[in-house]
């Protein structure tokens, strides 16, 4: 009879998921940004007048916002990610942090310069969305 059933296996942690995760709450973030610009770009208007609520973000989903619109399904999954990266964009890089400083001797130099990156840039971001710069993108977002 061999020992097989008491010996545990080593958990590793899934790189891969970890920076999926990032990637997923950065795209959020970047793709707000490019219906922000393109918006204000066909219209022909500046920030200002982007929060007057006569370009409202709704109106850019095609065929309009119906339950059966897969379009009006994708505009829900970004908005509901863009509003949980304030929490989550931060829960994600302190776990991050934790499995570099926890598995520093096992990961390639490769994976832990890309969850370094991976982190900041997570942090950076998040930090930006509260900053004059990107204060009327989400105000419109949000309107």
């Amino acid at each position: 009879m061999s020992g097989v059933a008491g010996v545990s296996e080593e958990r590793r942690p899934r790189v891969g998921a970890i920076l999926t995760g990032h990637l997923v709450l950065a795209g959020a973030l970047l793709v707000l940004v490019a219906a922000y610009l393109g918006r204000m770009a066909s219209a022909g208007v500046g920030p200002a007048e982007m929060v007057t609520g006569q370009y409202d973000p709704k109106d850019m989903v095609p065929f309009g916002m119906s339950g059966a619109n897969p379009f009006a399904w994708l505009y829900l999954a970004v908005s509901l990610l863009y509003l949980a990266e304030v929490v989550l964009g931060p829960a994600l890089a302190l776990y991050t942090a934790a499995v570099l400083a926890r598995e520093r001797d096992r990961l390639p130099p490769r994976a832990q310069g890309l969850l370094l990156a991976a982190t900041l840039t997570t942090l950076a971001l998040t930090v930006l969305r509260f900053t004059p710069v990107l204060h009327d993108m989400q105000r419109w977002w949000l309107d």
